[in-house]
């Protein structure tokens, strides 16, 4: 998704309690830069305007999240709307983080002392071109990477409107290694999730009549 550039999103972003700039030096050591005794550590990939995960980490306050992204405008939106729904909470952001990174080199921040719980992705580029298929998140080079830090029965959570990358991905987590616990080809009429948080992107395509897939993936 594009997103125009916003002069505010970097100078936000840099003075931001709860944004890393150097996502690097935390490699296994990321519990250490949350505030709080919370043991469960859980990330969300392509991050974006942030609406998923603010609404998650408030509800769960117990479980720290590291959410990623590499555009400055997503992220900046994304602090902005962390910021509003805690404020409206009347609470303080201290179990999420935000973090400017490519995902596709996510080795260099984090290995399995971080001990990540669970991954959400949702909505993810298709990559529907042939060449471009192993930028896919979900793509079996990726989900190795993943291997690194995941915790033994550590799970994927996935959401897509893509038909073609949905059926691609059921093989990746296969040929990865993974169990699929879990899935449907319309999550709005076959939850599969204890609670499914709408996206943006989600409202956006059940409104349009495309169907949700969906699917867990364990380790």
């Amino acid at each position: 998704m594009r997103i125009r550039y916003k002069k505010w999103a970097r100078p936000e972003l840099e003075a931001s309690k709860f944004y890393e700039d150097e996502p690097e030096k935390w490699k296994g050591k990321w519990k250490e830069h949350f505030k709080n005794q919370n043991q469960p550590f859980m990330l969300e990939l392509g991050c974006g305007k942030g609406q998923f995960i603010s609404k998650l980490a408030l509800e769960n306050q117990n479980i720290n999240y590291l959410a990623i992204d590499l555009v400055d405008a997503m992220l900046g939106l994304a602090k902005r709307n962390i910021e509003e729904k805690y404020q409206n909470a009347k609470k303080e952001p201290e179990n999420v983080m935000l973090t400017r990174f490519d995902i596709e080199r996510i080795g260099l921040i984090l290995d399995k002392k971080d001990k990540v719980q669970r991954i959400y992705i949702n909505f993810c580029n298709p990559w529907p071109r042939g060449k471009h298929r192993k930028k896919r998140l979900t793509h079996t080079r990726q989900l190795e990477k993943y291997k690194e830090f995941l915790v033994p029965n550590g799970e994927v959570y996935f959401k897509t409107d893509d038909d073609d990358l949905f059926i691609a991905s059921l093989e990746y987590f296969e040929e990865a290694g993974f169990e699929i616990v879990e899935k449907t080809y319309d999550l709005h009429n076959e939850p599969i999730f204890e609670k499914n948080i709408e996206t943006e992107h989600e409202k956006m395509f059940t409104e349009q009549g495309i169907k949700i897939k969906a699917l867990i993936a364990r380790r």
